[in-house]
């Protein structure tokens, strides 16, 4: 019975702490509103989804039109003319030679006598430079000395008998015929006398050339005779020069210039001449004047530049390089040759106008350094020339200018 007891009084405690905690919890709602909640946040949930997925699609097609567009534009590199220098030097190989250079030949025939100057000796204008030995010259004066002596005596009695048959012939002791034959006579003696004193002086003057003189101040370059040699008059075979003089204070460079720059190589142009015995000098000299004429041959412009030399430092036969500044003709532009096009209307540029569309440009080119090109007509050198422009492009094409390494490279 206690224990029953027991038993109840714990359930009366129990049912004691089970009201409290149900006057404790909220009063329960009604049995519909808890479908409806769930379903609102389930269709709240499913119209974001689908909504992101909507965006989401919306702007992946229009990045993909865009790429796409972009992608159907060239992209093109672009650069700007260079303009060509004013004046353009050249280097040429040249030959230097004396401003005057002779042989020296003999006059007369005969043997060496004597020579006085040798290579390397500088002589004045009227220098002796050699004697020659002519016995026959010599000889033939002397007989043309005394055929003009027989000549002078025959024309004297011819001009004796003349006179006398002039007189005669007033008296009638002889007849007209006698006096004409005696006249003519005197004529014939009288040119006689002329033609054998024109035979010693030449005779003479063919004597004096037994001594040799310097023509002009200068250097002998050269002696090719000798003492006892046999001297052949003339310039001609079997003749040998016996001495070669040439003038040193003054140069002459002949250069052959390409008939690229014929036209702007005018007399008066400056030269500087170097070469490598002088390592660190520069000489100066002047165009003086050009042959007006282009060689078949070789297809240059032979031009002549003169120098001064007063100390002889130069030597004449010397190879020098002459260095030529040319003055542009035109204004001229200059292009790597890979922005060429090569088309059947011709020799085109493509330019970008606006900075979006390509605009072909016929050009004419002047001189091709390897690498570039010159530009002679058609820029303005304000354009910007696409570089290695497709075969395909057409004039009005849009294109697009590629980012340059260095732009792509500060993004990074």
């Amino acid at each position: 019975m206690r224990v029953k007891e027991g038993n109840d009084l714990h359930s009366g405690v129990s049912l004691e702490e089970e009201g409290l905690d149900r006057l404790n919890q909220p009063p329960p709602r009604s049995g519909p509103v808890k479908p409806i909640l769930a379903a609102a946040i389930v269709l709240l949930l499913l119209g974001v989804v689908v909504y992101r997925g909507i965006t989401d699609r919306v702007k992946t097609t229009s990045a993909l039109a865009r790429e796409t567009l972009q992608q159907a534009v060239r992209l093109v590199s672009v650069i700007q003319p260079k303009r060509g220098a004013p004046a353009e030097e050249i280097v040429l190989p040249g030959n230097i030679m004396a401003f005057i250079d002779a042989p020296i030949y003999a006059r007369t025939n005969g043997y060496l006598k004597q020579w006085h100057v040798d290579i390397g000796t500088h002589v004045k204008t009227g220098q002796l430079l050699a004697e020659i030995d002519t016995p026959e010259v010599e000889q033939q004066l002397q007989q043309a000395r005394a055929d003009l002596a027989t000549a002078e005596a025959n024309f004297q009695l011819a001009e004796i008998t003349t006179s006398r048959y002039q007189e005669l012939l007033k008296t009638d002791s002889v007849s007209k015929q006698e006096a004409d034959n005696a006249s003519g006579d005197f004529q014939a003696k009288k040119a006689i006398v002329q033609s054998a004193r024109y035979n010693v002086k030449r005779l003479e003057e063919l004597q004096s050339f037994q001594r040799i003189y310097a023509p002009f101040d200068g250097v002998i370059t050269a002696r090719n005779t000798d003492i006892g040699a046999l001297i052949d008059s003339g310039s001609g075979s079997p003749a040998r020069e016996l001495f070669h003089i040439a003038s040193t204070r003054e140069l002459r460079i002949y250069v052959k210039v390409p008939q690229a720059y014929a036209r702007a190589a005018k007399p008066g142009l400056s030269a500087a001449l170097t070469l490598a015995e002088f390592p660190n000098r520069r000489f100066k000299g002047t165009l003086v004047r050009t042959a007006e004429a282009i060689d078949a041959a070789t297809r240059t412009l032979l031009v002549e530049i003169d120098m001064e030399n007063p100390t002889g430092e130069l030597l004449p036969g010397a190879y020098v390089e002459v260095h030529l500044r040319l003055p542009s003709p035109s204004p001229a532009y200059l292009l790597p040759v890979n922005t060429l096009l090569f088309r059947s209307e011709g020799l085109q540029v493509a330019v970008l106008e606006a900075g979006t569309h390509a605009v072909l440009i016929p050009v004419t080119i002047g001189r091709d350094f390897g690498t570039e090109v010159e530009i002679v007509s058609g820029l303005n050198g304000d354009e910007n020339v696409i570089v290695n422009p497709p075969d395909s492009l057409v004039s009005g094409e849009e294109v697009s200018i590629a980012p340059s390494a260095n732009t792509s490279g500060k993004g990074n």
